[in-house]
């Protein structure tokens, strides 16, 4: 991973897209879940360039989910979908190719 994480494309990204995703509630907001996306892109950037797969960072990243947004309507179980997505679409390089024909 050599690109530099734009915190505010990956925003936007979800902003305009999260409700197209299966896992989102029609009773929930973006604002609901933008911080496990914010959990799943960040930690990817955290993490991916030590090699690491989702699925070994899933902890970290829930603890922090946890800590730092305890208090969201979404539990982990139900965010981790969307933290999930959020760091698949940066490993599929998808936030490379949206600035590139952005």
């Amino acid at each position: 991973m050599n690109e530099t994480l734009d915190l505010s494309v990956e925003d936007e990204y979800w902003r305009h897209n999260y409700a197209t995703r299966p896992y989102v509630e029609p009773d929930h907001s973006y604002e609901d879940y933008s911080p496990a996306y914010r959990t799943g892109y960040e930690g990817y950037s955290t993490y991916a360039k030590d090699g690491s797969t989702y699925k070994d960072a899933e902890p970290h990243l829930r603890t922090r989910y946890e800590q730092e947004y305890g208090s969201s309507r979404l539990s982990w179980d139900t965010a981790r979908h969307a933290s999930q997505d959020a760091w698949d679409r940066l490993e599929q390089g998808a936030a490379v190719n949206d600035a590139n024909n952005g």
